[in-house]
């Protein structure tokens, strides 16, 4: 049992207490069978004093998925930021979210089935972490074209078709239907990631 929280300590570090409680018993016992009590119990709280510092169970889940979203964004911008051809950056971008991902699901599927809830409750944060993945796609497109790597004439337009075609494979629950169906995600991943970048005026 962690040692209760006294009233008089700061209230972010309160927060961010409340926050790695719930996000243990979601990795541990899972994220639906997790509640409030759950949480205030291990905390040594009531359920009313977390509720003073989250007005919900929603607003814990959507500050978790928060975190886990940001380690996607950060792989996506420490691949956009390199020096390579923009093609190969997009490349990589688009394997090395795919198999973080799909590692979620394999290793850390408790997690996986909170992030499954964001997506089907489609909470407000996902559009935010989708549009932030077509900026930095268009980024890329736009870094293409400029060099002479990519054809299209709107990066803008570019970058959202891309987020169309990648799509089975960037949202975790496509993934799950795929790897249930014992779908081979690694080859279609290859496929898809040629037929975009051809699609961006990319020859073979």
């Amino acid at each position: 049992m962690n040692r209760p929280i006294r009233m008089r300590t700061d209230p972010d570090e309160v927060r961010a207490r409340i926050l790695e409680v719930a996000e243990e018993h979601f990795r541990r016992i899972g994220y639906h069978k997790t509640s409030v009590a759950d949480i205030a119990s291990e905390l040594g709280m009531s359920r009313a004093n977390v509720y003073r510092f989250f007005p919900s169970r929603h607003a814990i889940n959507e500050s978790i998925y928060g975190s886990v979203i940001n380690e996607v964004d950060e792989i996506a911008i420490a691949i956009a930021r390199t020096n390579a051809p923009a093609l190969e950056k997009l490349d990589r971008l688009l394997t090395a979210i795919h198999h973080h991902n799909k590692t979620t699901l394999v290793e850390k599927k408790r997690m996986h089935d909170m992030i499954v809830a964001a997506m089907q409750e489609n909470w407000t944060i996902i559009k935010a972490h989708i549009e932030r993945m077509v900026t930095i796609f268009e980024a890329i497109i736009r870094e293409g074209i400029e060099a002479g790597e990519f054809k299209v004439r709107d990066p803008a337009e570019a970058a959202r078709a891309v987020k169309t075609a990648f799509m089975p494979f960037f949202l975790p629950i496509l993934i799950e239907h795929c790897v249930q169906y014992g779908e081979d995600t690694e080859a279609g991943l290859r496929e898809q990631i040629r037929f975009i970048l051809k699609a961006l005026g990319k020859s073979d």
